[in-house]
């Protein structure tokens, strides 16, 4: 076997190997691949040709998972997770605003990430991602964080503002105070909470 013909196999035994060490629906970084390889940027190139792995952007790869429907696609959490090499973060789309019952009604085909350390809209494989960065946030989103975030985007968004304000002040009775006051405090901007303020000695 000529020396040309060994090279060629032993990258393809060498991508062959990466590919068996990954996980179904894992986002990796080419460091962490870089790891298992001793030719990662060969091997990479090989994998994704193959379809083994997909390209999210720069140095992020997708494992895709196969489901009875096809290949599915990253879940957003691990995505933002090994873009951000952080987990602190909160993803969540402005669509969640409708679930608190302000009036709101518009869907939004984009994903917030609120950060500690990027900002500016990011394309990961084929999805657009806001990164915003934030001082606080929560873990996990709740009514009264969503309650207030709405209002401090209310000018973003596609939505009848006078209606919104009208139907918050309205639901303030609605919520657990103690709860939302800490909201207000932790999560709300300048004019949040100057309007808050407003409507309670109001």
């Amino acid at each position: 076997m000529s020396t040309t013909n060994t090279a060629a196999e032993s990258v393809k035994d060498g991508a062959s190997h990466l590919a068996g060490q990954l996980k179904p629906g894992r986002v990796y970084r080419r460091e962490d691949l870089a790891r298992l390889s001793t030719a990662v940027d060969r091997h990479l190139r090989q994998l994704v040709a193959s379809g083994r792995l997909k390209k999210l952007s720069q140095g992020l790869y997708h494992s895709p998972k196969q489901s009875a429907f096809g290949l599915l696609p990253p879940a957003d959490d691990l995505v933002v997770e090994s873009f951000l090499r952080d987990k602190d973060f909160l993803v969540f789309s402005p669509s969640a605003y409708n679930t608190v019952g302000l009036g709101t009604t518009q869907l939004y085909n984009r994903t917030l990430v609120y950060n500690h350390k990027r900002h500016g809209i990011f394309t990961l494989g084929n999805r657009q991602f806001d990164f915003r960065i934030k001082p606080r946030f929560p873990k996990k989103l709740t009514p009264e964080f969503l309650f207030v975030d709405l209002l401090n985007n209310l000018d973003e968004l596609a939505e009848d503002r006078d209606a919104v304000l009208r139907h918050a002040r309205i639901k303030l009775p609605s919520f657990d105070s103690a709860r939302l006051e800490r909201a207000v405090e932790s999560y709300g901007n300048m004019a949040t909470r100057k309007r808050f303020q407003e409507w309670q000695h109001g």
